[in-house]
Parts: C-alpha cells; structure tokens; sequence
C-alpha cells in the first residue's frame, strides 16, 4: 500500500526506530525514511529548531504526516496509533483485555527490558557518553530482572509475551534483548535461559525482522573491541540504505 504520506524520523541502530520500522515492514505500509541524527543541532539533527517545532522532546522515532501535519513521537505511542489507524488488531488486539496487557507490558518494559541497551549496547557501542560503572550495574540489575520475568513468567506460559502470537509488545521486547544475541552484537549469553531463547528464534520468522536488523549484522560482534564512530555510522548508512531500497520496491 503506497502512503508516501507518512515520514518516519530516525536512524536505523535506535532500538527504538526499529521497533517502528518493523511493523511497518511487517505490513508492508510505504513510508519515507528520513535519515535524522540524535542530538545533533544541524539541519537533519534533533536539535535543530524546525525539528523541536514538530517534536518538542528532541528524540528518535517520530512520525509525520505530511498530509494531515500531525506529529508525533515515542515508539511505543507511534506503534499503538498505526496500529488502531490501519486496524492491525493482530499486532494490537481489539478485545479490551487483550490489549490491556499488550499495554500492560509496554508500560512494564520501559525501567526493565529497555536497560538492555544502557547496560550492555551503551557501554561498547558509545563509550563516549561516559556512563558510570554505577549506572551500568544499575541497569544490568533492572535487565537482568524483567528477563528472568519473561523467563519465567511470560515466556513460560505463552509461546509469545501476552499470548500465541507475536504483538507490538515482543517487537518493543526484541529490539532491546535481540540485539545483544551472538549473531548481532554478542554482549550476552541467552543459554541459561530456555524460554527467551526460543522466543528469540521464533521472532526472527516475524516478517520483517532481517530487513530492520541488517544494520546490526553490519556491526557485528562488539564484545571484546568497541567500535569506532566510523563503524557505527557505516552500519547505520548500509541498514539506511537497504531499507530505502526496500521501501522502493514494495509494490513490485
């Protein structure tokens, strides 16, 4: 369906930007991707006045709709809102309850999986944000408790977090966690959990999911040598680039 209408804010290695990316490829929805960098006071940054007119936050994704001029940020809220727009109740159910624990988790996920990234990406990826050891065992704890959750509570009920089939709650989930996996970054060592190992796998079969995360088989594995600037933004331009190719294609 072409919506050439719709702009998508961001840079494809934002966990956050992922999320959003993913369902729309999933629904194979066109969408303009506009490379726009985190931080940054020059003309495609976030800190750029014309875009804290739009976005008063500052932050990575965000939403436009060139048509209408509505604008809007935060994943979890992007997803929610082209979900209940387009009726993707399979990604976002129609039932109250159902939806109430979709909810239920994003709102749980925000002090708990989401330190994946400040306890384990920041580190090595941007060693220049000068996080302290403080903080980074801070959010090893908060990690390390909502995965044993998932392990053993979502996880070892559902085949996916609220149910049989996967939600905008395991694509906000799986961008943090999946991220550390040995075939992307390997920062972390699923083994000693079953469930979220097989959930992991089965995510990857979500459409969409290679197309969002070739920019982290780019980097590749981080572990034992933090990347230079130069890597980080070329995984960006390559995981940019394939989806802008991608994106053209999508009615052909």
């Amino acid at each position: 369906m072409i919506n050439n209408k719709i702009k998508i804010h961001g840079v494809p290695m934002s966990q956050a930007v992922r999320a959003v990316l993913w369902v729309l490829f999933n629904k194979k929805l066109s969408f303009d991707f506009v490379l726009t960098v985190p931080g940054s006071k020059e003309e495609n940054g976030t800190r750029h006045p014309n875009y804290l007119s739009k976005f008063p936050n500052g932050t990575i994704p965000a939403l436009e709709d060139t048509e209408s001029k509505f604008f809007m940020a935060e994943s979890h809220a992007i997803m929610s809102y082209l979900c209940n727009k387009y009726e993707w109740i399979d990604l976002y159910p129609k039932g109250h309850e159902e939806r109430a624990k979709v909810d239920d988790f994003l709102h749980y996920h925000h002090r708990n999986i989401k330190e994946a990234s400040l306890a384990y990406f920041a580190p090595m990826a941007r060693p220049d944000l000068g996080l302290t050891d403080d903080v980074i065992n801070m959010a090893k704890k908060l990690f390390k408790n909502g995965l044993n959750a998932l392990e053993t509570q979502w996880l070892n009920k559902n085949t996916f977090i609220c149910g049989d089939n996967p939600t905008i709650a395991d694509i906000a989930a799986y961008v943090e966690i999946g991220q550390l996996q040995k075939q992307f970054t390997n920062l972390f060592d699923f083994q000693p959990f079953p469930n979220v190992s097989r959930w992991l796998k089965d995510m990857t079969q979500v459409k969409g999911h290679d197309d969002v995360h070739l920019v982290l088989a780019e980097l590749g594995d981080i572990s034992q040598n933090p990347p230079v600037m130069e890597d980080l933004m070329g995984a960006n331009i390559k995981g940019f680039k394939h989806i802008a190719n991608k994106l053209a294609n999508f009615d052909k």
